[in-house]
């Protein structure tokens, strides 16, 4: 029997029946058109190929539990749900460690200190001036005037994913040049 000219639906009842030639069909039949859909989205192909790999391993895990009624749609559903919370992770974990690098910088200051602000206020602003002009206006909106991501990739005509970027360019300029403010600590 060959497993390539098996329906999906017959693909799903083998697999169920820990038929591992039915799963690598599966695998093969739907790996590219899940990678594409999860590159469209991470916008790397590391993870991408790391989250179609879950989602496989997941299927193969879960395979006597499976009550798919059609193959293509629930994979397609499946590997956006598992980026979807890995991007809101990865959101997540970027706005924590904003929060770390903050807060480090606030610790550090003792009450002498902190008539220095003016020093880190004008660092801050001399770092903004050596990013490029987009780059500085997307970090301002988002952290002096508190916007979302969305909010400013309307208001700039811009990708959420190029936000981000421009966010993340920014705190990594901020994080290297701003270290001689938390440095003893």
């Amino acid at each position: 029997m060959k497993h390539s000219q098996l329906s999906d639906e017959q693909l799903i009842d083998f697999l169920k029946r820990d038929d591992k030639k039915a799963f690598e069909e599966i695998y093969h039949r739907y790996w590219y058109k899940l990678f594409g859909v999860a590159y469209h989205e991470t916008g790397t192909k590391e993870e991408a190929e790391e989250l179609v790999h879950d989602l496989f391993e997941s299927l193969w895990l879960k395979r006597e539990q499976l009550n798919i009624r059609f193959l293509s749609a629930y994979l397609v559903v499946s590997i956006k749900h598992l980026t979807t919370n890995y991007i809101k992770s990865q959101i997540t974990n970027r706005k924590f460690q904003e929060y770390i690098i903050f807060h480090e910088i606030r610790q550090s200051f003792s009450t002498e200190e902190i008539v220095h602000f003016a020093d880190l206020s004008k660092a801050v602003d001399e770092v903004l001036k050596k990013l490029p002009e987009k780059t500085c206006e997307v970090f301002k909106m988002s952290r002096f005037e508190n916007q979302s991501v969305k909010d400013i990739a309307q208001r700039l005509a811009l990708s959420e994913k190029a936000v981000e970027y421009h966010i993340t360019k920014s705190l990594k300029v901020l994080r290297e040049n701003l270290k001689v403010y938390h440095a003893d600590n």
